[in-house]
């Protein structure tokens, strides 16, 4: 038997003593690893789809957290505007009217100056002049109108105006001389201003 003939036949031995199915075993394992691999990359996939969704549900979660309190801070802000505009309709409803009985004021104001206080025959209408003054500026204060202080006051442009400026040896300069009528607010606001003489 040659050398050659001797491979042949123990090759022959090897197929014969192999059983049957072993080539299909084998496939069959590796097309399990094959198909575990491809459920692993989709798990893994899936795993990081679902990380991904997570992170957007936190990021979603903190934005909404987020603009309700915006939301919340911005109907404070609206409300308190809107209780802020009541009051100050509130306050100054009446600039208008006020505004209508200042001169009104003015006129009482200037027919106490122009009656003669010592003639006794006009006793009775300085009394009854003085009464009704007196009586229409605690009326008007009721309602939050009140006189701009100027006595012996130092110029103030917010709730004075000057309408001259004169030398006077008894005043310091910017000093409130005279008045030429007199000034108003309305629950602190200007409604018209004092108009004043100034010492130079």
């Amino acid at each position: 038997m040659t050398e050659q003939e001797k491979t042949m036949s123990e090759q022959s031995e090897d197929i014969s003593t192999k059983p049957e199915g072993a080539d299909n075993i084998t496939e069959t394992k590796s097309d399990n690893d094959d198909k575990q691999s491809h459920f692993e990359s989709i798990i893994q996939a899936k795993d990081q789809r679902i990380e991904a969704l997570e992170k957007e549900l936190q990021i979603a979660k903190k934005n909404e957290s987020e603009a309700m309190v915006r939301a919340r801070a911005e109907i404070d802000n609206v409300r308190k505007r809107v209780e802020q505009d009541v009051e100050k309709a509130h306050k100054f409803a009446l600039e208008k009217f006020s505004n209508e009985l200042l001169p009104v004021i003015d006129n009482l104001e200037r027919a106490l100056e122009a009656t003669d206080k010592e003639n006794p025959e006009h006793k009775a209408t300085v009394e009854g002049l003085e009464l009704t003054l007196k009586s229409f500026l605690d009326t008007v204060k009721k309602f939050g109108i009140e006189v701009v202080g100027t006595e012996n006051g130092q110029l103030n442009p917010d709730v004075h105006q000057a309408i001259t400026m004169i030398e006077s040896p008894d005043h310091q300069s910017g000093q409130i001389v005279n008045t030429i009528q007199k000034g108003y607010t309305l629950n602190g606001r200007l409604i018209r201003p004092a108009m004043v003489v100034v010492a130079k």
